[in-house]
């Protein structure tokens, strides 16, 4: 198996997990990381470039990449969160080759396929990770996106944003 054959996104999804049975859950199970209440000036974006599906490892590859470069630098001091769940269902019509391989397979017949992971559908400039952090931060955040976006099969570009911060103890 080989993940470059769930890349492209062909025909309608696959997700009605109640009619299938032995399904693997996701390897992606935290999708939020760091310091959910805190305010942070900055906002890094990694934004796919290009329309594909992300199976479920790869997001957990690209989480586990860009937390730890936050983890290991900012300690808590920054919020990170992966946007897209994986939610169809990839299937695979196991074959056996070799010798006297003829006798296990049925070839096309009853190809339907036995589920083996789950993957994230996305669309071009859909964002699929954010980090929140404040300004002496901005370039450790682009380096752990950029880490991150190295696990994922798609091209992407990073975007920061200054936040809007709420000017509440102004009071005149």
């Amino acid at each position: 198996m080989r993940a470059k054959n769930y890349r492209a996104v062909k025909g309608q999804s696959y997700t009605r997990r109640e009619f299938v049975k032995g399904f693997p859950p996701p390897k992606i199970t935290k999708f939020t990381m760091g310091d959910t209440k805190a305010k942070f000036e900055y906002e890094a974006r990694l934004i796919a470039l290009k329309r594909a599906q992300i199976r479920h490892n790869a997001l957990e590859a690209a989480r586990v990449a860009t937390n730890r470069v936050l983890m290991d630098k900012l300690v808590s001091n920054y919020l990170m969160r992966v946007l897209p769940y994986p939610h169809v269902i990839l299937r695979e019509n196991k074959m056996i080759f070799g010798a006297h391989a003829d006798r296990l397979q049925d070839g096309m017949r009853r190809s339907f396929g036995k589920p083996i992971g789950t993957a994230a559908r996305i669309e071009s400039d859909q964002a699929l990770i954010i980090v929140n952090v404040n300004a002496d931060h901005v370039e450790l955040a682009k380096e752990a996106l950029r880490r991150g976006s190295s696990k994922l099969p798609v091209p992407c570009r990073i975007i920061i944003e200054k936040t809007e911060m709420e000017e509440a103890e102004t009071v005149g």
